[in-house]
């Protein structure tokens, strides 16, 4: 079990332009935007280059967009915020951001064509590069949910195989680690790697390529229309994804970053954020071997852009115009009360064993979605009050396994009453 304390941070979301910002960077409205964020008392923020932007042409980085990179991260670092870079956007909020060289006329798979993934790992040492010498620099994530673009629901589709993913993960972090070596680079995926059968990112590819394991928590696919705003499932969902990304892990207690996470409306009404906020926090927080907890999102997206889902709009835990939100005083709390604790979660010691077929493809992880049958008996369990952990049925009955986790016992779904 790892004795860090967990870090707490946020997805910077600028509140002048969105991350439109990138077109007329505005040093001081970012600084003022730095300034809201770092008085809620956080560690560190997510931040998001648009890939379009930074590289309009596969052979052009372009200098002035990394120079202005950086300028935002020696502002946060002046503020005490570390800053992780999310590189290839990729896909935010319902918006998908890809560079004209791999669209119509030069349509291209941007997962398996040779020269779209040098183009991609050039961009990606570049960024890591420029921050190398920072001590603020947490490392670079390869993108935002791009694993949305290998498959359905995609409307265009870059379809892939799991082996292919897997190849293509491993030679953009091998890029990352060229740039900036020894910092701690990762990817993450949207929870179709965790719930989709067929998809070709998968919960093995997660739980054992990079740095740590990173997941995002979003309660609207369906957990929340089944199990209501208070539901054990719901306010659990975050903890559940924790400790279900613990059944592939090779390393007992390698970290998970809770790095997605927020309350949208209308499931979670504008006056129980707060109160959601705080019960997703703490149940995470009861999860061994959590490297941090990064809220989305820092500001809400402005009404004078257009097209948004609804929810979008109000998922900032600090408004358009940088005001305090309930949702964001809550994490200030909730940053304060653990600054003061020096207790760890104790290990989880019931395991509820989820079996997807191969482990490496994970082909009935649909067991593992909202209305599963693994899903719910975890739900049942932690209502309950057990508290439970997942493993694998390959490793269910391996002693060692388990002793290396501390699990004492082990339950299949269908005992679970």
């Amino acid at each position: 079990m790892s004795n860090s304390a967990p870090r707490f941070g946020v997805n910077y979301t600028p509140s002048q332009g969105w991350f439109h910002h990138w077109l007329d960077f505005d040093l001081d409205a970012v600084r003022a935007d730095l300034d809201s964020i770092a008085a809620l008392g956080l560690d560190h923020i997510r931040v998001f280059p648009l890939w379009p932007l930074f590289q309009p042409n596969r052979t052009l980085i372009r200098p002035r967009a990394v120079e202005q990179l950086v300028q935002l991260a020696d502002a946060a670092a002046e503020r005490g915020l570390d800053v992780n870079v999310d590189g290839l956007q990729g896909h935010l909020s319902s918006f998908d951001f890809l560079p004209a060289w791999t669209q119509t006329w030069h349509r291209r798979n941007i997962f398996t064509d040779p020269d779209v993934v040098a183009g991609q790992a050039e961009y990606l040492r570049t960024l890591a590069a420029a921050l190398a010498d920072r001590p603020h620099f947490i490392g670079m994530t390869l993108g935002n949910e791009i694993n949305q673009f290998s498959g359905p629901p995609h409307p265009d589709p870059d379809a892939i195989t799991p082996e292919q993913a897997g190849s293509w993960l491993r030679t953009l972090l091998d890029a990352c680690e060229g740039g900036a070596p020894g910092k701690l680079h990762l990817h993450a995926e949207y929870d179709a790697a965790w719930y989709q059968d067929d998809h070709a990112f998968t919960p093995a590819h997660a739980a054992r390529i990079g740095a740590l394991t990173a997941v995002h928590s979003w309660v609207f696919n369906g957990t929340a229309q089944r199990h209501g705003r208070t539901g054990t499932a719901t306010e659990h969902h975050a903890a559940y994804l924790i400790e279900l990304s613990k059944a592939w892990a090779t390393d007992p207690h390698r970290p998970v970053w809770l790095q997605e996470v927020g309350a949208p409306s209308p499931l979670i009404p504008a006056e129980h954020a707060a109160a959601f906020t705080e019960a997703t926090v703490a149940n995470a927080l009861d999860c061994e071997d959590v490297w941090g907890v990064t809220w989305w999102c820092s500001h809400d997206v402005s009404r004078s852009l257009a097209d948004f889902p609804e929810l979008e709009y109000s998922l900032g835990l600090l408004t358009n115009d940088r005001q305090v939100k309930p949702a964001g005083r809550a994490i200030a709390r909730i940053v304060e009360q653990q600054r003061a604790r020096t207790d760890r979660p104790a290990p989880r010691t019931t395991a509820l064993v989820v079996d997807t077929g191969d482990d490496e493809t994970a082909p009935r992880r649909s067991t593992c979605a909202p209305g599963g049958t693994f899903f719910e008996a975890f739900a049942r369990l932690t209502a309950d009050g057990v508290r439970p952990t997942a493993v694998l049925a390959s490793q269910a009955g391996n002693k060692e396994h388990l002793d290396t986790r501390g699990i004492t016992d082990v339950l299949k779904p269908d005992e679970v009453r």
